[in-house]
């Protein structure tokens, strides 16, 4: 079984790849803040952030169907996986940092704090073979949740080394915990994984909805 990936996140593939999963992937196109305005219009409310991530992923996911469906179609079909990621520190959504000093602050903000992380995942049974138009396809989505807390002991002059070396700057909330960050993370409640990129127990519970084995991703 194929996984097509409605991503080029290194992130995500770095997890999939330490899974033993080697995705075909696809860049998606979608204009996601006025997406959202539609969608909280239609619905008359805002979303909550775990709704977000959902929506994004199956926003990606159906985009990557309908641009290159044609694509996965010959290359055999697969499933076809969007997914999107937002942290959570004192109920504001913080994004990525992008400059140093808005990095530095919000590290400064975590210090000593648990944020929470918030991974929407959504799949596509496109493992037919043939093109089907998105409708058609089967699909389901999850939502999964983890806490990363930062160690209360943290130096400012810790801090300001860490985001000189750039990693945080294209972070969701600023930190990676599969790099140089680390050795500043105490602890973590739920999925590692869920926290690096995209939760591979929600994949796998996502995969055997749609009647699939999840091993039969493996390379």
């Amino acid at each position: 079984m194929r996984l097509i990936l409605a991503s080029t996140s290194p992130a995500r593939l770095s997890v999939l790849s330490a899974a033993g999963i080697t995705p075909v992937c696809f860049a998606p196109e979608v204009d996601e803040d006025a997406e959202v305005a539609a969608r909280e219009a239609e619905l008359g409310r805002e979303l909550s952030a775990p709704e977000l991530t959902e929506y994004l992923g199956r926003l990606k996911a159906e985009d990557v169907v309908r641009r290159h469906g044609a694509e996965i179609a010959e290359l055999g079909g697969g499933l076809v996986l969007g997914g999107d990621s937002m942290f959570l520190l004192d109920d504001e959504i913080l994004g990525k940092p992008h400059l140093p000093e808005i990095a530095l602050e919000r590290s400064k903000q975590h210090r000593g704090k648990t944020g929470v992380l918030h991974s929407g995942h959504w799949v596509i049974d496109y493992s037919g073979g043939s093109a089907p138009a998105v409708e058609d396809s089967p699909a389901a989505g999850s939502i999964d949740t983890a806490k990363v807390t930062l160690s209360a002991d943290i130096t400012d002059e810790e801090l300001a080394a860490y985001v000189g070396t750039g990693e945080p700057l294209e972070l969701a909330g600023g930190f990676a915990i599969d790099g140089l960050a680390g050795a500043f993370i105490e602890r973590i409640e739920g999925a590692p994984s869920c926290v690096i990129g995209l939760s591979l127990p929600a994949l796998r519970r996502l995969v055997r909805e749609l009647g699939h084995e999840y091993t039969a991703l493996w390379d």
